[in-house]
């Protein structure tokens, strides 16, 4: 197949970081002369880290089958400490400006905000109305780690749970759904990162029938769940982390003077002064490529405001 390129700003820092990994992108102008209509996808940025965040996720939009277009989107009720407004200013919108717009795709990232309520987040009320319109403008919405708890409370009622400690490293999963058009050629198990301090139970999601876990870790618990259609679909780990994140994770921990555990099956020989193993970049590709193609491309219709409300 042939591989199509994401569309991003050329001074998009992201642009350079992808261009020296050999991953094809397109500037804005060149691919305004392409006469296809791009799969929208607007991307919610919660993380602190801007820059590392776009990054992680636009090298797994890469090889989408057909032009990507992506939006970033930021919160309004919420300023970011650690990237400067000069950089939101250029690359990220408020919800008001795209609330009249579609698009075939949507992802909503993690945030570092578990140890509070939902609704003592600064911005829950916000992110509530943006999840509500994804229901009508976005053809398929994809929730990260935080955001997938996020998505699973205001959706459905289900709660998190707070761990006695921090849920950090690589584990294994095995396939709950294995027919399942999201994990289309994936092996009978897989690994995937987690960073988090709460979880939600595969109990709960069970009185919600028109939800599916598809997969999940002994350990980790429930990683993958589905929405009857794949409209809405939720990852409670962080298969876009680069090799190196979970250590800057942890040296920050410990740095701060943490209890921290070592992440588990990450470093070699357990020494965080060994190269991580990166052990997880394949079937995070893949995952990511079954949710453009089946979830969101074979899915959407051609006119995006003709998408159907959940």
């Amino acid at each position: 197949m042939k591989k199509i390129p994401i569309r991003i700003p050329k001074n998009l820092p992201a642009f350079n970081a992808l261009s020296n990994e050999n991953i094809f992108v397109m500037p804005s102008e060149t691919a305004d002369k392409q006469d296809i209509r791009p799969l929208r996808i607007l991307l919610l940025n919660l993380m602190p880290l801007k820059e590392v965040t776009e990054t992680q996720f636009l090298r797994l939009l890469s090889n989408a089958p057909l032009q990507v277009d992506i939006e970033f989107l930021t919160v309004k009720s919420h300023t970011s400490k650690n990237t400067p407004k000069s950089y939101m200013d250029t690359f990220y919108k408020i919800f008001d400006e795209i609330k009249e717009d579609f698009f075939d795709g949507f992802i909503i990232t993690g945030a570092p905000v578990e140890h509070l309520p939902f609704e003592k987040v600064d911005y829950w009320s916000e992110l509530c109305k943006i999840m509500e319109w994804s229901k009508s403008h976005v053809q398929s919405t994809l929730h990260i780690c935080w955001g997938a708890q996020a998505g699973l409370y205001y959706h459905f009622g289900i709660p998190k749970y707070t761990l006695s400690k921090k849920l950090s490293g690589i584990f294994t999963h095995k396939l709950s759904s294995p027919k399942s058009i999201l994990i289309k050629g994936f092996d009978d198990y897989f690994y995937a990162p987690h960073s988090r301090y709460t979880e939600i139970r595969a109990e709960d999601i069970a009185k919600t029938p028109q939800l599916t876990v598809i997969a999940e870790s002994d350990i980790a618990g429930v990683h993958l769940i589905k929405l009857d259609g794949c409209r809405q679909v939720f990852i409670t780990g962080h298969c876009e982390y680069d090799r190196e994140t979970l250590a800057e994770e942890y040296k920050r921990d410990v740095a701060k003077g943490l209890d921290i555990d070592i992440p588990c099956n990450y470093f070699p020989n357990d020494n965080p002064n060994e190269k991580p193993l990166f052990t997880w970049s394949a079937q995070a590709n893949l995952l990511f490529s079954n949710w453009l193609n089946y979830c969101v491309y074979q899915s959407t219709p051609f006119d995006i405001t003709k998408i159907t409300k959940i």
